[in-house]
C-alpha cells in the first residue's frame, strides 16, 4: 500500500475542547495509539486503513492538554506486527508510558523480552474482520502461553461473536483485557442482552479486564453527549469497579467520518464513574496493577 493507492486520512479532532472534569493527579489514558510517522515506521502492507502521522508528540501534548500523566499505548492494526512505533513513543515517554503489541505468533521468547525491556506489557488480538486478514486461535493460544511474567492478553471483538470466542478465551492462561467490552449495543441499555452476556462472561473468571471506552463507537446514532452510552456502561462499571480501565482511543482510527472532541470523551468518566473512588480505580489503581507492576 502507498499513499498514492490511498488518501491518507485523519481521524482525530483538530482542536480538542478542554474537559470541564479534571482527572485525578496520576490518572492513565490506558487505550490509545500512534500512528507512524510513516517515514521513520512504515504502515504494513497489510493495512486496512492508511491514517495521517499521528506520532507522539501528538499523543503526549493531547494527555497534557486532558490533565493525565501517563498512556498505555496499543499497536494500532495499520502497524501490523512491526512494533517499532509504539516501542519508539514509548521510549519517548520519560517513564510515563507503557504498552501493548501485537506479534507475530512464531515470536521467539529473546524478541518477547526485548518488548518486555522496551515497555511492553501485554499482546493484542484483533478479531474484527474489517481489520485483519487471520486470526488464528491455535496459534493464539500458543503464544499466550509463553509469554513474559506479569503479561496479560487485549482482546478485540464484536459482542455477535463474544459466545463463539469463549472457549478460546477460556484458554488463554494468563488475564484478558477486552476492548470497548465487546462493542455491546448500548441502545439496548444496560439490561439489555449484549451487556448480560458480556457481564456473565465476566462472571466466568475473576481476572478478565474490560474498557469501559469508545462512546463514540457504541453511540454513533445518538452521538455527543451519547447518553445511551452513559446510561448503560454505569453500572458497569460501579459493579466491576475492580477489573475496569479507561481510554480515549486516541487518534480513533476510522472515525474520520464521525471525529469525537477528546474533551468530551473525558467527560464521560463522571458520568460512568460518579465518585472519587471509582474514578481513582478506574484512572489510576487498575491500569497501575496492569501496566506499572514492577
Amino acid at each position: 500500500m502507498t499513499a498514492n493507492e490511498h488518501q491518507r486520512i485523519v481521524s482525530w479532532h483538530a482542536n480538542p475542547s478542554k474537559p470541564r472534569y479534571t482527572p485525578p493527579a496520576g490518572a492513565i489514558d490506558a487505550h490509545c495509539h500512534v500512528f507512524g510517522p510513516m517515514a521513520q515506521f512504515p504502515f504494513s502492507p497489510k493495512a486496512k486503513y492508511l491514517p495521517e502521522d499521528a506520532g507522539p508528540d501528538m499523543l503526549f501534548a493531547l494527555r497534557d492538554h486532558l490533565g493525565f500523566s501517563k498512556n498505555v499505548i496499543v499497536q494500532a492494526s495499520c502497524h501490523g506486527t512491526d512494533n517499532s512505533a509504539t516501542l519508539d513513543a514509548i521510549a519517548k515517554s520519560n517513564g510515563k508510558a507503557r504498552g501493548v503489541a501485537v506479534v507475530d505468533p512464531a515470536i521467539s521468547e529473546a524478541e518477547l523480552g526485548k518488548l518486555h525491556e522496551g515497555g511492553i506489557r501485554g499482546i493484542r488480538f484483533n478479531f474484527l474482520k474489517r481489520l485483519v486478514d487471520d486470526a488464528p486461535k491455535d496459534k493464539f493460544l500458543e503464544v499466550a502461553q509463553r509469554l513474559p511474567k506479569g503479561w496479560h492478553v487485549v482482546i478485540y471483538f464484536e459482542a455477535d461473536i463474544l459466545e463463539e470466542l469463549r472457549p478460546f478465551m477460556d484458554a488463554i492462561p494468563v488475564p484478558l483485557v477486552i476492548d470497548h467490552m465487546g462493542r455491546p449495543d448500548v441502545t439496548q441499555g444496560p439490561d439489555g442482552a449484549d451487556m448480560k452476556a458480556f457481564r456473565a462472561f465476566l462472571n466466568s473468571r475473576d481476572d478478565i479486564w474490560f474498557k469501559a471506552t469508545c462512546p463514540d463507537r457504541l453511540d454513533v446514532e445518538n452521538g455527543d453527549p451519547w447518553n445511551a452510552f452513559a446510561n448503560a456502561v454505569a453500572p458497569l462499571v460501579s459493579d466491576y469497579s475492580d477489573r475496569v480501565l479507561w481510554g480515549t482511543d486516541w487518534p480513533h482510527p476510522n472515525m474520520q467520518a464521525n471525529v469525537p472532541d477528546d474533551g468530551h470523551l473525558v467527560d464521560m468518566i463522571p458520568r460512568i464513574a460518579p465518585t472519587e473512588a471509582l474514578q481513582r480505580k478506574l484512572l489510576i489503581d487498575n491500569p497501575t496493577a496492569l501496566y506499572w507492576a514492577d
